[in-house]
């Protein structure tokens, strides 16, 4: 127990104190403020797996616009805040280039929403500089984009859409479509003033010179019914009880694959000959080999053995008949087809 001071000792520390003779430090705990009025929604968590998602569209995203505009681009995450509408709307500036992307979940279960898409106004005239041939340097404009602009502008948030409906759809199956471009943000009317939405602000550098801000706004509405398919587990599950779209993507890399040119030998024998003897050999020259006339043809894809099969003819040429598959050294299933050798 510390002990106690005399009335006498209070006086003369206060007037040490009062005199300067000692320092007075201020040991005030920092406070953080909360407004009780509009609690939080989603916890740190929950923020972290919005942030990683976003970190995921933030790669997409960097390579689609770096193969467009033909330089490098770099986008990264900032920051991720959960806030009023009206205070998101009124830190855009009047002039904006702001995408209205409709969401459509395929599980019923979620109810459709629309996000926003808000794009730096200096990255729009860059874009359409680049896209039309320039060198990059015209995008420090204060005027409106014009109806060719927009149109231009419009092709691109457009593909933009599709990279987040790729994104969230490891998470959540859904479909994304650009529903309308606005240049005004004090004309959007998409949520009441005092909704909840989540932001996320990501930084994009394109070149040396130019920096800019894509911000994504989510309503908080959405968010709450689809965060818990954020999980691991979750996402693994999506991953295998989809076997239409399973068989699709295998479908699509087999027509891709029989596309291919690979090179197909017939192998009746290997035999080594001294150089001497090949420098000889003549037409009708007898070459003796180590197996029988009817034994089998090793069948060869780019150099692996893939069957056997058995010399012939069809149609008054060479033809090899398929009998085995080679797997792993061994024949394996029957065949019964006809190969013609060219």
């Amino acid at each position: 127990m510390p002990e106690q001071l005399s009335q006498s000792q209070i006086d003369a520390l206060l007037k040490k104190m009062s005199s300067g003779e000692v320092d007075v430090q201020d040991e005030t705990n920092k406070v953080k403020e909360y407004d009780f009025s509009s609690p939080k929604k989603f916890t740190r968590e929950q923020l972290k797996s919005v942030d990683s998602l976003h970190e995921t569209f933030s790669r997409v995203l960097a390579s689609y616009l770096s193969g467009l505009l033909r330089t490098v681009c770099d986008i990264e995450v900032v920051q991720i805040e959960e806030q009023r509408y009206y205070e998101y709307n009124n830190a855009l500036p009047d002039a904006s280039l702001i995408g209205l992307v409709d969401v459509h979940p395929v599980n019923k279960r979620y109810s459709d929403a629309t996000m926003l898409l808000d794009m730096s106004t200096t990255i729009g005239y860059y874009i359409i500089d680049r896209v039309l041939g320039g060198p990059g340097t015209g995008y420090n404009y204060t005027r409106n984009y014009t109806d060719i602009e927009i149109s231009i502008l419009s092709n691109v948030l457009g593909k933009i859409t599709q990279r987040i409906q790729d994104t969230w759809s490891n998470n959540l199956e859904m479909t994304t479509s650009l529903n309308s471009i606005e240049t005004n943000s004090r004309l959007l009317q998409v949520f009441a003033p005092e909704d909840i939405v989540v932001i996320v602000i990501m930084e994009v550098k394109l070149g040396s010179r130019l920096s800019g801000n894509i911000s994504v706004c989510i309503p908080a509405e959405f968010l709450e019914e689809v965060i818990d398919t954020f999980s691991l587990r979750y996402v693994k599950g999506m991953k295998k009880h989809d076997p239409k779209k399973e068989e699709a993507k295998k479908k699509v890399i087999l027509e891709n694959v029989l596309e291919s040119d690979m090179e197909i030998k017939a192998i009746f024998d290997d035999l080594k000959l001294d150089f001497q003897d090949i420098l000889n050999l003549q037409k009708d020259d007898i070459i003796p080999l180590g197996k029988a006339i009817d034994s089998n043809v090793h069948i060869t894809i780019d150099g692996v053995p893939w069957y056997t099969a058995k010399l012939g003819e069809s149609k008054q040429k060479k033809a090899i008949k398929l009998q085995n598959i080679v797997i792993n050294g061994d024949e394996g299933s029957q065949w019964e087809k006809e190969e013609t050798v060219r």
